[in-house]
């Protein structure tokens, strides 16, 4: 099968990028090395944290940053543009507007997945960055497809931050303290499922008493530039993470 070339807009952060590259070649149905996608990688880590920059209102300093990255794409002729993190989907629009490519939005695929399995009126539990959750990206998302979307309160919003700015810090992380809430919006909040909407939460190798109940993100971008490349994916759904902590 003919496949299209796919540009990602990685190092947001660089284990997250690492980890849906990855997750994409294990998952692109492919008999020999000529059948994987054709990919190109932009790492640029020195991006500005993109919850910073919504919180602090310097929008304009991440767009700048991130104009320079879409003419690359566009020079290289790919045709679909992947960006493995959650929280610069607040500025989907405007990326949209700076480049003739299409940029495959995680936030929607995502949504789409779980109104698409679960049915309208499912309570949606959402883990996910300061910044993303302020945005209100997903919650937004889940309403147009009639979903009931139900985010953590303060003081567990404050844990799941602290656990995915300590992965991002390479310290050490124990989920325990998350999946206690994650059990708690499952039991308490009666969540149908938890959407794992952070990169680094991609990264975690979640116990099988969470994981069911979560639709990662990450893997939701991951199938879908595989269809836009032209391939096939493969039956592993779900897959666990090649990261473990």
């Amino acid at each position: 099968m003919t496949g299209k070339r796919l540009g990602v807009l990685g190092g947001m952060g660089p284990m997250a990028t690492s980890v849906f590259f990855e997750n994409m070649v294990k998952k692109t149905k492919a008999e020999a090395d000529q059948e994987h996608i054709d990919t190109v990688v932009l790492n640029h880590t020195t991006l500005p944290d993109r919850t910073d920059v919504i919180l602090e209102q310097k929008e304009e300093e991440f767009l700048q940053a991130v104009e320079k990255d879409l003419r690359l794409f566009e020079q290289a002729e790919v045709a679909n543009i992947a960006i493995p993190c959650n929280t610069s989907h607040y500025f989907m629009e405007q990326m949209q507007e700076m480049t003739r490519l299409p940029i495959i939005n995680m936030v929607d695929e995502t949504v789409k997945h779980i109104a698409n399995v679960y049915g309208k009126g499912a309570k949606v539990g959402i883990l996910a960055t300061d910044g993303t959750i302020s945005t209100g990206v997903y919650q937004e998302s889940c309403e147009r497809h009639q979903l009931l979307p139900w985010t953590p309160d303060d003081q567990n919003q404050e844990k799941i931050m602290r656990l995915i700015y300590h992965y991002k810090q390479d310290k050490p992380v124990q989920p325990d303290e998350a999946e206690v809430i994650m059990q708690q919006l499952i039991q308490q909040e009666k969540c149908t499922c938890l959407i794992l909407g952070c990169t680094e939460l991609s990264c975690i190798d979640w116990s099988d008493t969470v994981y069911p109940y979560c639709v990662d993100a990450l893997e939701m971008l991951v199938d879908r530039s595989i269809r836009l490349s032209g391939k096939h994916v493969k039956s592993l759904s779900p897959f666990k993470n090649i990261v473990n902590v």
